[in-house]
């Protein structure tokens, strides 16, 4: 969404260079191009304020952020449809009230004021989004008792470092990501049609926890965790929910026969999931071993049998890394800081 606003930003600020020199040079000088210009500022405001909330309205609904080169049509049809009215009686109001000098004058100085108060307000809301702090909501049971459906949380986006615009690069971090950790990060695949825990995941934002970094070892066992060759008690993980007891999963006679490297490079390249589903036994109670490869990182829900995660497609990259679950806001009655 911080990508979207900033090109909001940079459309309005562009609109407001236009009409300062277009004003010192009195172009808009006929009833007609005073509409069209009026046309364009409403057009491009309607347009810009009903995609914002459409985007709202869907990431809260599915706790989705698309990417910024995929736009859903949910969002484009409503946002078209406003600025194509708008820009109808933009360009009534300006072509009705232009034939006068004061006339054409009013509208390009209240349009530019307006362009120049969204170009700040913005620009500055997309950098604050991008590199320091944004909310989600949690909408799933997936990392259940630690957050509910519902909850609304700060995510800190610095801790990691400042993210490189276009590069997936991270700078001045002030610390790695360590175990334990609860993340936010984009789904970890680069192909829109691809499908995972039976849906397209491309594009949607994912909230879990930290199991393992680069050169860990981690395996799944009766459904419990397994770290560099060492069971995880009870103990060490009390945010960890299950709800299903001893009726487990079978170990999938699939993944028995895998060689070690080619269920390794199956879970890395994301298919592992889609090579199990074939033999009608996924890896929720028995996965792995796995070794996590450099530069990213295995992730699993809380609520451990109620969750779609590392487990069934892959390591989290570090260029799909957004930030560190920081401080649940509300409900008040659950205000607490994330851990």
């Amino acid at each position: 969404m911080e990508e979207r606003l900033f090109f909001v930003g940079l459309a309005m600020g562009a609109f407001a260079w236009l009409s300062r020199r277009w004003g010192r040079s009195q172009a808009l000088d006929t009833p007609a191009k005073t509409g069209l210009w009026h046309a364009l500022f409403c057009g491009l405001a309607a347009f810009s304020a009903v995609w914002v909330i459409m985007m709202s309205l869907d990431s809260r609904s599915r706790f989705i952020s698309i990417a910024a080169h995929a736009v859903s049509t949910t969002e484009l049809y409503p946002s078209l449809a406003a600025g194509v009215i708008a820009a109808v009686i933009g360009f009534w109001r300006g072509f009705a009230r232009g034939a006068a000098p004061e006339g054409r004058r009013y509208f390009l100085g209240e349009d530019l004021e307006w362009a120049e108060t969204v170009f700040s307000a913005v620009l500055l809301a997309s950098v604050l989004m991008y590199f320091v702090v944004q909310a989600f909501k949690i909408p799933s049971g997936s990392m259940r008792n630690t957050l509910l459906e519902g909850d609304h949380l700060f995510v800190n986006k610095f801790i990691y470092g400042l993210r490189v615009p276009f590069t997936g690069r991270r700078v001045l971090a002030l610390r790695q990501v360590q175990r334990g950790d609860v993340i936010v990060f984009r789904f970890p695949v680069d192909d829109p049609k691809e499908r995972h825990c039976g849906d397209v995941q491309y594009g949607k934002d994912f909230i879990k926890r930290v199991i393992g970094v680069p050169g860990d070892t981690v395996a799944v066992r009766g459904g419990h965790v397994i770290l560099n060759d060492r069971p995880v008690a009870g103990a060490d993980e009390p945010y960890a929910q299950y709800l299903i007891g001893l009726a487990r999963e079978t170990e999938s006679a699939t993944a028995k026969e895998f060689p070690p490297e080619q269920y390794q490079k199956r879970w890395e390249e994301h298919a592992l999931d889609r090579t199990l589903e074939l033999s009608g036994s996924g890896p929720r109670d028995y996965f792995g071993p796995v070794t996590v490869p450099p530069h990213s990182f295995f992730v699993m829900g809380d609520n451990r049998d109620r969750s779609c995660d590392g487990r069934y497609w892959g390591p989290v990259g570090e260029k799909y890394l957004k930030g560190k679950a920081w401080f649940l806001y509300w409900p008040p009655s659950r205000m607490k800081t994330v851990r």
